[in-house]
């Protein structure tokens, strides 16, 4: 259960305005722990004063800790760095942006949700496969293995081919498996849910599950080459229109 009062609290003390905040991590794929904490993400308002003048200013807050019993994991960027990651074939920062999980939000989220369906290209894929490649790597060196790397590694391969086929970013699991329809992810998600962080596998199942991956990566790889997804992004100018809107706006109420 998501105590949103909770997580105000937490975000009545950031040291500058938001734009939004919205929760990611194992929450949004759908696959909590019973320890997890809770992964904040966001995007904040620095002074007008601090990006027209020499210093950078916190690019990026940084903030974790139990807060009222909640474990929480904040990190936030300023609305420049934010809309840069953007343009870039950042997956992340666009998951942060469209998760359902909202804890706060403003009439300028809606419209960055808006501008951001021109951010997402074919490209997009090159970092799930990249990241996909990084969880695969974990989950194979460890001994015993964990189900969590495994999780992740399924989950951003799923989200990568949702992409390619749609165009719409989709980071919950179980969702993704409404279309996938692999028989195994339920399973794993039960025991990720009803287990600790380190849960672990049998050794029987790796070579199953190491197909698995070969496989999804390949259908990703296919999924990409096929999209009708543009080859770059479109949406510089509308993000400056807002940036300047809210720089502006930022100012006046000083």
């Amino acid at each position: 259960m998501i105590d949103n009062d909770k997580m105000m609290s937490h975000l009545r003390t950031h040291p500058f305005p938001l734009l939004f905040a919205t929760i990611s991590g194992a929450h949004l794929y759908g696959f909590p722990s019973p320890d997890s904490d809770f992964d904040l993400r966001g995007v904040h308002l620095l002074p007008l004063e601090t990006v027209i003048g020499l210093d950078d200013g916190q690019q990026t807050v940084e903030k974790e800790g139990v807060y009222d019993g909640l474990e929480i994991d904040l990190v936030t960027h300023d609305a420049t760095k934010f809309f840069r990651l953007m343009l870039k074939r950042n997956g992340y920062v666009l998951e942060q942006l469209f998760s359902p999980l909202v804890v706060f939000t403003t009439p300028e989220h809606e419209e960055l949700k808006v501008i951001a369906r021109d951010c997402i290209t074919r490209h997009h894929a090159h970092h799930y496969l990249g990241f996909a490649a990084t969880q695969w790597k974990l989950f194979e060196k460890e001994s015993p293995q964990r189900v969590k790397p495994l999780l992740y590694t399924y989950r951003v391969l799923l989200t990568g081919i949702h992409l390619m086929n749609s165009g719409e970013v989709q980071a919950t699991l179980n969702v993704l498996n409404e279309t996938a329809k692999l028989s195994y992810v339920d399973e794993l998600i039960d025991r990720k849910q009803t287990s600790a962080e380190k849960c672990v596998l049998e050794a029987t199942d790796i070579d199953f599950y190491r197909s698995e991956y070969d496989r999804l990566t390949v259908e990703l790889e296919t999924a990409c080459e096929q999209s009708k997804l543009t080859q770059a992004p479109s949406a510089r100018a509308a993000l400056n229109d807002l940036l300047v809107r809210l720089r502006m706006k930022e100012g006046r109420s000083v």
